[in-house]
């Protein structure tokens, strides 16, 4: 039923009738799952709703201009789009609504996003790219307003990319760069700073790139007056259009109910994009949205009289309607008929999607009914199992959570018990989290072989004549290498191009590789790391640099929202391997203080979080994430740059393996571990407790996410028998995640006969200047102390208190 892309410039009338009537079929259909969807929300089925009515006709019209190759990148109204390119059917539709988490019956998230929230399938099952260019694509959605942004900038930068770097294979992600970038957002969204700056640097950029705004004059249930200065975002953003000499956006303005117009205006905005490679602003006026905002609310309660009645003779599908009877394209009786048709196909399809949703939990559901039945008949507290297993037949339509949690509570009454039936009840209880929790937690990282933890480490490899160079060189060499080795590689950010970046570890590379490959960007974090998921995601390897650690703050709910999440909210059927390059530790002042870790590990789960200890390390994190199919955020020292590092002999080959920690110093009586540039700190402290008798460990991390994954910290901490972290972040941060993983993942307290403890900085932002570093962080004699108390407590006589 999807609708028909190629628009030929010479059709019969009755070639025109049929797809003026097939194109009215898709917007009923559409319209009736909305209708539909909502009654199933109130009615108890699904937990909520957002839906696409009212933006129909418009979509379908974008659909018509939308080629293979394309991409979206869109918010949660565009439901008609995606079943007029033939990428969402009326039962995936209320999978999608049920939570079915069967990638074949749900295929946008497997039940994992709530509906509205739409993608295509960029990977196999084996996480291997298909041929992106023979279909249509849609990257995944996510909720959080204008939040897809960002990525659309990236995912338009593709094709200039493809379009103008030689040498690259575009084998399965474009057709010498004439793919458009397709975005949506609500008008009210614009109001967001992702709007904004992404339509900044799109314009700088001169990507093929069309955002559509659907604008219906409410933000859930503010009018645009609250919204937007002139209540009209392309008034405001006349500043933008292109003129003969320079350059900008092309803007349009159409009535997202003028079906004739509409398909003329996106077959145009298409053209121009695809062909010029410029950025295109489609305002869709005059929309309305019949269901308001969401199933939590009402839109009456904040529209008056006449804004309902506007919208009621304005709805797009009405016109539209009106329209095929003015032109002898339909009678109304005629319509009537296949309206009716396609509220009982609507009707069949949602009982579908229903019966599929739930038939394998009945299934579950009498298995352990089953099991339970057989478990009371050989209790003595039959009588509570029998009251269990009443309230699960009581259940006619089970949620998996009714039925495992009946069968654990059903384990409470025969803890005492060793019989047949309770070791087959535990058995299956026991099986089932296994099958199941996957449904709901897969592919946080990549599944595939390609994934960071199938990466061997290679040495570095040094000669006896090898220079000893600033750690800056390490990092340039093997950069230089890397876009040599890899086509597809590139770098952007502030400063990275010209002067190559504010640590010259990119420097003379422009002038040898070019300006799309290491380019220079704005001032505007948040899109330097959209532009890198876009791209990575269309098949290219970008390196974000963010210039410093501090300002990755800007570009953090990207990072979290879209980024960290991309394999996990696909099920693993679409990937973003883009690294995040900043630097970091040991920075000075309240803004440069480098001490956010503890809230970045928490809030990208889904990203590898690397801190190298030099620039060795660092590049050989560089060499192995470009052997894999993750993100990454690679923290460098920026204190390192200028420190002397031997210059390997095997350049942009040597890898560093990730979850791998590293001892520095063995060690007997205490292990302290750490990372980046305090690492420094602890090495001197560990010689200076030398002087007192103290023998330490100390283990450099490495990496943060994941962390030791062979364990090797309790392996230390048995022959110690202690432990200190130290960290630069704030207390609770960090280095508390750190020991959490050490006491609950590697059962460290087995081994430990002293309290284990953290040296973390102060609980406010270090003061500016060498002072301020000092009494804000920990300081080599803070370590030292620290870690003498610890034995002063062991062996007071050997040991005396220090003051």
């Amino acid at each position: 039923m999807k609708t028909n892309p190629d628009i030929k410039t010479e059709i019969t009338f009755e070639d025109f009738k049929a797809e003026v009537l097939n194109d009215y079929k898709l917007a009923v259909t559409s319209r009736e799952c909305s209708l539909l969807g909502r009654r199933e929300v109130l009615t108890g089925k699904a937990k909520f709703g957002i839906f696409g009515g009212g933006k129909e006709i418009p979509q379908i019209a974008w659909a018509k201009a939308f080629a293979n190759g394309d991409f979206r990148s869109g918010y949660y109204r565009d439901q008609t789009f995606m079943m007029a390119i033939g990428e969402l059917s009326i039962e995936q539709f209320f999978a999608g609504l049920y939570a079915n988490t069967d990638l074949k019956q749900e295929p946008m998230s497997a039940g994992r996003q709530m509906g509205g929230h739409f993608t295509t399938h960029s990977l196999d099952e084996n996480g291997n790219w298909k041929d992106l260019t023979k279909q249509k694509n849609s990257s995944a959605d996510i909720s959080p307003t204008a939040g897809q942004m960002p990525r659309l900038l990236g995912l338009a930068q593709a094709s200039k990319i493809y379009r103008n770097v030689k040498g690259i294979d575009t084998t399965n992600f474009s057709n010498e760069g004439n793919e458009v970038a397709w975005g949506t957002i609500g008008n009210a969204s614009t109001s967001e700073g992702l709007f904004f700056e992404t339509v900044n640097a799109a314009g700088v950029l001169q990507v093929p790139m069309v955002i559509s705004v659907w604008d219906d004059e409410y933000g859930i249930s503010v009018h645009a007056k609250h919204q937007t200065t002139k209540e009209n975002i392309s008034e405001i953003l006349k500043g933008f259009q292109r003129t003969d000499n320079e350059n900008g956006y092309e803007i349009f303005r159409v009535k997202g109910w003028n079906y004739p117009e509409l398909i003329d205006v996106y077959q145009r905005a298409g053209q121009i994009a695809r062909n010029e490679h410029v950025p295109v602003l489609i305002h869709v006026q005059e929309l309305t949205q019949p269901q308001g905002h969401s199933t939590s609310g009402s839109h009456e309660r904040y529209k008056d009289n006449e804004r309902l009645t506007w919208e009621v003779e304005h709805d797009c599908n009405t016109q539209m309607r009106k329209w095929m009877i003015n032109n002898n394209i339909a009678t109304d009786d005629e319509l009537l008929t296949l309206e009716r048709e396609i509220k009982k196909a609507v009707r069949d399809g949602k009982k579908a999607a229903w019966s599929a949703f739930l038939k394998p939990i009945l299934q579950e559901k009498n298995e352990v009914l089953g099991l339970l039945k057989q478990l009371a008949s050989s209790s003595p507290n039959g009588v509570f199992i029998n009251k269990l297993i009443g309230e699960l037949e009581s259940v006619i339509e089970p949620l998996r959570r009714d039925v495992l949690s009946i069968a654990r509570k059903a384990l409470r009454y025969v803890l005492s018990e060793n019989t047949n039936e309770k070791t087959t009840l535990q058995n299956w209880i026991n099986t089932y989290i296994d099958d199941v929790q996957p449904k709901y937690s897969s592919h946080l990282y990549s599944e595939s072989d390609k994934n960071v933890l199938n990466q061997a480490a290679v040495e570095p490899i040094y000669g006896k004549d090898s220079k000893v160079v600033d750690g800056r060189i390490v990092l340039r060499e093997n950069f230089d290498a890397i876009f040599n080795k890899y086509p597809e590689a590139l770098i952007f950010g502030e400063d990275s191009g010209y002067i190559g970046d504010v640590n010259q570890g990119l420097e003379g590379l422009q002038e040898k590789h070019g300006e799309l490959r290491i380019s220079d960007t704005g001032i505007r974090e948040a899109t330097i790391v959209g532009q890198g998921i876009g791209m990575a995601m269309r098949g290219l390897r970008p390196i974000a640099e963010i210039q410093y650690l501090d300002y990755l703050m800007y570009a953090l709910q990207i990072m979290s929202d879209d980024l960290a999440t991309v394999q996990y909210r696909t099920k693993g059927r679409q990937k973003a391997p883009l690294i995040v390059r900043t630097r970091g530790h040991r920075l000075e002042g309240i803004w440069h203080s480098g001490s956010q870790l503890g809230g970045i590990l928490n809030l990208i789960r889904g990203i590898h979080v690397l801190v190298p200890r030099n620039m060795t390390k660092a590049a050989g994190f560089y060499n192995t994430l470009l052997q894999c199919d993750e993100p990454a955020l690679v923290v460098e020292c920026l204190n390192g740059y200028r420190l002397k590092e031997k210059l390997p002999s095997n350049i942009g080959e040597f890898k560093t393996p990730i979850g791998v920690v590293e001892t520095l110093k063995e060690g007997e009586d205490i292990t302290l571990v750490s990372y980046g540039s305090t690492l420094r700190l602890v090495m001197e402290a560990s010689r200076e407790l030398l002087e007192v008798g103290i023998d330490a460990e100390v283990i450099d991390v490495q990496s943060l996410l994941p962390l030791d994954i062979n364990h090797d910290i309790v392996k230390s901490i048995a022959k110690t028998n202690r432990v200190l972290i130290i960290d630069e972040d704030v207390e609770g941060g960090a280095s508390a995640y750190i020991l959490n993983e050490i006491l609950n993942k590697q059962n460290a307290f087995e081994h430990l006969d002293s309290q284990p403890k953290t040296l973390a900085s102060k609980p406010h932002r270090p003061a500016y200047g060498t002072d301020g570093d000092y009494f804000s962080k920990p300081s080599t004699e803070d370590i030292f102390e620290t870690v003498y108390s610890i034995m002063h407590e062991l062996n007071p006589t050997n040991y005396p208190a220090l003051r």
